[in-house]
C-alpha cells in the first residue's frame, strides 16, 4: 500500500490532472506515469527530494522489518544461520534475569539442583551479589526454617580459649551457610570445659551468649546430619572440624586454605581468609570482632568463583571417583582424647 500524501501533494496532483486532461485520457496508473516522466522548471522540480523518496518509503521499511524482533521471537525456531546468536541471547536473558519459571521445572523434572543451575548461568555472581543480596545474620537461630539445604555447604565457627592459659580451643559458635550464601544453621554452644579466655574482640561471643547457648552435643549432632552426604566448604576447614570433633571425608571437602591458586596471597604455607576477600572480592571483613555467617559466605563464594578449578584440582587429587564406603559420605563423631588438656 503507498504512503498516504500529504495535502500539498494532493494539490500538486489535482493540479497536474488539470493540465494533462484535455491532451490525453489516462488511467490514474499512467497518469503518475507521464508526471514523473514531465520535464521542466515546472512546480514538480521544486520538491525533488519528496519526488525521490516518496517510492523508497515501502522499500526501506521492507528491508527493516526483518530487523525489529516481535515478542514471541524467542519462541520461534531460529533460523540455522543465527542458531548460535539465538541461543547467547537467552542465556543472556536468563542471566540477567535470573531462572525463569519453566527453567526451574525443567530442572526439577530432570533432577538437576539448583546449585547446578545457578552455576550454569552464573547466576549471583555478578560482583559480589551473593553477599550483598543475602539477608543479615540471624545469631543463635539454630536450623532456619524453609531453607532446603543443596549439594554444597560452607562451615566457620568461632573458638574461645579453654585449658592452660587458654592457649586449646573450644567451641563457642557454629554457622552453616548452602551454596546461594542462605544461612542454614547457627548457634552458640556451650564449651565443655571452663573457658579462660573468650576472645570475644575476636570471636564476638560472650558470656551473655551462653544464657541461650545450646549443648555441645546438640549442636554437634545438628551439625553432622547437615553435613552428612555433602561437599563440605571451608577455609583451613580441619580447625573447625577439630572443635566440632568430627571428621568429615576429604573427598568430599573444598577448602580454600589449600587451594593452590590461592597460596600465593598467603605470607605463609596458607592465606589468611582476610586477605582473600580482600584481594579476590574486594570486600573488608574480620576488621574487628569476626561473624562466622559472613566469614562462612565469604568462604563459599571464594569457591563459587573459582569452582571450575577447584573440581580440575580436586579430580587430580582424588581421581577414584568411587565414594569411601566405610564412612559413606557421612561426618562421623570423633573421640576426644581423655588424656589431653
Amino acid at each position: 500500500m503507498a504512503p498516504e500524501l500529504s495535502s500539498n501533494w494532493k494539490k500538486l496532483q489535482a493540479k497536474i490532472k488539470a493540465e494533462s486532461a484535455p491532451t490525453k485520457a489516462a488511467t490514474p496508473a499512467s497518469k503518475r506515469k507521464a508526471s514523473d516522466s514531465q520535464s521542466g522548471p515546472g512546480p514538480r522540480d521544486l520538491h525533488p527530494s519528496k519526488r525521490q523518496k516518496q517510492p523508497l518509503k515501502p522499500g526501506r521499511s521492507e528491508r527493516r522489518a526483518p530487523r525489529k524482533p516481535s515478542s514471541s521471537s524467542f519462541n520461534q525456531a531460529p533460523p540455522a544461520t543465527s542458531m548460535g546468536n539465538t541461543q547467547s541471547s537467552k542465556i543472556d536473558a536468563v542471566t540477567k534475569a535470573g531462572v525463569s519459571p519453566s527453567l526451574a521445572l525443567w530442572a526439577a523434572d530432570n533432577d538437576i539442583s539448583a546449585e547446578d543451575v545457578a552455576e550454569a548461568y552464573g547466576l549471583g555472581l555478578r560482583g559480589n551479589a551473593m553477599l550483598e543480596k543475602t539477608a543479615p545474620a540471624r545469631p543463635n537461630e539454630g536450623l532456619a526454617p524453609g531453607v532446603e539445604v543443596g549439594k554444597y555447604i560452607a562451615v566457620d565457627c568461632e573458638m574461645v580459649g579453654v585449658g592452660e592459659g587458654g592457649h586449646d580451643d573450644a567451641l563457642a559458635r557454629v554457622s552453616l551457610v548452602d551454596f546461594h550464601g542462605r544461612q542454614v544453621y547457627d548457634s552458640f554452644v556451650r564449651p565443655q570445659e571452663p573457658v579462660v579466655d573468650w576472645r570475644t574482640h575476636v570471636s564476638g561471643v560472650s558470656p551473655n551468649n551462653m544464657a541461650t547457648a545450646r549443648s555441645f552435643k546438640e549442636a554437634q549432632a545438628q551439625v553432622a546430619e547437615l553435613f552428612h552426604d555433602r561437599i563440605l566448604v571451608g577455609h583451613d576447614v580441619k580447625h573447625d572440624l577439630k572443635v566440632l570433633l568430627l571428621d568429615h571425608p576429604p573427598k568430599h571437602t573444598r577448602d580454600t586454605a589449600k587451594f593452590s591458586a590461592f597460596r600465593k596471597y598467603g605470607h605463609g604455607p596458607k592465606p589468611a581468609l582476610k586477605v582473600l576477600a580482600q584481594e579476590l572480592l574486594g570486600v573488608e571483613i574480620q576488621s574487628g570482632q569476626h561473624s562466622s555467617i559472613e566469614d562462612a559466605r565469604v568462604t563459599m563464594l571464594l569457591f563459587r568463583k573459582h569452582k571450575q578449578a577447584f573440581d580440575v584440582e580436586h579430580a587430580s587429587r582424588y581421581p577414584d571417583t568411587a565414594v569411601q564406603k566405610s564412612r559413606n559420605g557421612k561426618s562421623q563423631p570423633r573421640k576426644s582424647k581423655k588424656g589431653k588438656k
